[in-house]
Formats: C-alpha cells, structure tokens, sequence
C-alpha cells in the first residue's frame, strides 16, 4: 500500500508538522504533558487546526506550561487571561489549567512525577495498534475511560474519556498512525 500520512494531518502545513513529528511520540517530560494536557482540554468542542494555532499564545499566557508558575496564578491572571485572544476565551477551560496544575503537582509529590503517573496506565509501554483506516480509531478506550475516572476523582477538570484519549495519542502512551503512515514506527 501507498504510504501517506493518516488523513486528519492533511487539514493545514500546521497539522502536516505536528503529526510528522509530534503525534504519537512519546513524552516523559511533567510540564510537556501538563501542556499536552491542557491543549487536548481545550480543543473541547473546537478543532485541533484552531488549537495548534493558539499553542504559542497558550505557552506564553501559561509560563510555557511549567507547573509550579501555573500554580500560583490568581484571579486576576484568569480575568486577564479571558479577554486574551492569543487562546481560548472560555473561563472554564482557562481556569481548569491551573486547577490542573494544582493537581498534578499533588501526582508529583504522591507518584514522583507527572510521567510516572500517566505512564505506569501503560506499563511504561507505548500501546501500538495496527489500524488500516481512519474510521478504526477509537474516540475513547476502555483505558481512556478509567483514566478519566481517576482524574475526575482526583479533582481535574476537562479530562472526558474522549479527552484523555487524545491527550494519550498526543503524548505517545498510544501510536494510532495507520499502518500505511510514514510516521509509524517502522519497528511496531
């Protein structure tokens, strides 16, 4: 078969990079996954075209997503922060970031880090499916589900089953690229 990159990376030169040498590569780093995190929180309801295109105003308005600064953000920063058009005006999903990051930092003292606790769901393995079209992937895992569950539990905000899903493509606990893409891992 042809091999052409998975068809939802052909929307803009924006997506085409961020598939080629993001999706699906693995992330180890706590503030990468607070940021992945809250991006895929964000994307709520919107496409992920109109995500990449904000990531930079995100960086900035998030002190490029280091957890602890983002924890000790205030009102104030929120109140500044809808009225920024570099990101998405939407109040809860601005103040469900920092909610997060005061949660993951609990993950960190508890679990040693961020990525020892979203990577101990995966035995430290990155799940590699083998699907062939676009319509296979899941929106939503069994595993997706349970993580879900236990985020809500702890306190987080904006982490559905669907969210957590793409946020696991995202930070590479999972390679969805179709069997056929250049961006599969030639070992899978």
């Amino acid at each position: 078969m042809e091999q052409q990159r998975c068809a939802w990376a052909n929307v803009s030169e924006l997506d085409k990079e961020y598939h080629d040498n993001e999706w699906g590569v693995a992330i180890h780093d706590d503030n990468r996954l607070f940021e992945i995190l809250s991006l895929e929180g964000a994307q709520a309801g919107l496409s992920w075209t109109t995500i990449l295109k904000k990531r930079e105003g995100y960086r900035q308005a998030f002190y490029g997503f280091d957890i602890d600064r983002v924890c000790q953000m205030t009102e104030h920063d929120i109140e500044r922060l809808v009225i920024n058009p570099e990101i998405v005006r939407h109040r809860g999903k601005i103040e469900s970031v920092i909610n997060n990051a005061q949660q993951l930092r609990i993950i960190q003292t508890e679990f040693g880090s961020v990525d020892a606790f979203f990577w101990r769901y995966v035995d430290n393995r990155q799940i590699v499916n083998h699907w062939q079209k676009m319509s296979e992937l899941p929106s939503s895992t069994d595993l997706s589900k349970q993580i879900s569950k236990d985020l809500k539990k702890r306190g987080f905000k904006f982490v559905g089953p669907t969210t957590v899903y793409a946020f696991m493509q995202a930070a590479g606990l999972v390679d969805d690229h179709l069997q056929h893409c250049p961006a599969k891992k030639k070992s899978a």
